[in-house]
C-alpha cells in the first residue's frame, strides 16, 4: 500500500484515524543508530510500526524493530511523544493517519540487519552519515531527540 506524507502543508486531506504507532531509537556498540528504509515511501526510518490488540506498547516496539530490522531490542526509555495534527499520513486506501507516535530508547541484544517486506535496507547509520539520507522531518526530529538523551521525553 502506497503512503505519503503530508507535513505543515495546508492541502494535506483532513486526518479520519489516529492510530497508537511507536518507533525505536537503538545504537550499536560505536553509537551509531539503526534504520531502515521503508519499502512504502523509499525513506529512512527508525524501526516502528501499529500496536497491536493484546500487546503491551513495549512489546509492540520490539516485535516491529524484529519484524523490520532482524534486530532483538529491549525497552529502556521513552524518548519522546509526537503528536503534531499537521503532520499527517496519506495511504492510498483512503486511510489519512493524523501522527501518534510513542519513540522508545531500546537496548541492543542480538540480531544482524536484514530486510523484510517493510524495509528494502537495514543499516547501523553514524550521526555524521544522517544528512545524506533522505528521512521524513518528524524522524530527524526524533533521531535527533535520541542523540541528545534528554533527561525528559519530548512531549509534542
Amino acid at each position: 500500500m502506497a503512503r505519503t506524507e503530508h507535513f505543515n502543508n495546508p492541502e494535506a486531506p483532513k486526518a479520519n484515524t489516529i492510530v497508537v504507532a511507536v518507533t525505536v531509537f537503538v545504537q550499536d556498540e560505536q553509537g551509531r543508530v539503526l534504520l531502515i528504509q521503508r519499502t512504502d515511501n523509499g525513506l529512512w526510518a527508525l524501526p516502528g510500526g501499529a500496536q497491536d490488540f493484546g500487546e503491551y506498547i513495549a512489546e509492540t516496539a520490539v516485535r516491529e524493530t524484529r519484524e523490520e530490522s532482524g534486530v532483538q531490542i529491549e525497552v529502556i526509555g521513552v524518548i519522546g511523544i509526537y503528536t503534531n495534527p499537521n503532520h499527517v499520513v496519506e495511504y492510498s486506501d483512503g486511510e489519512v493517519r493524523q501522527q501518534f507516535s510513542i519513540c522508545f530508547r531500546g537496548r541492543y541484544v542480538s540480531g544482524n540487519p536484514m530486510t523484510s517486506d517493510e524495509s528494502s535496507a537495514v543499516r547501523w547509520i553514524a550521526q555524521g552519515e544522517l544528512d545524506d539520507l533522505e528521512i521524513h522531518p518528524s524522524m530527524r526530529l526524533r533521531i535527533q531527540h535520541g542523540f541528545e538523551r534528554q533527561s525528559q521525553p519530548y512531549i509534542g
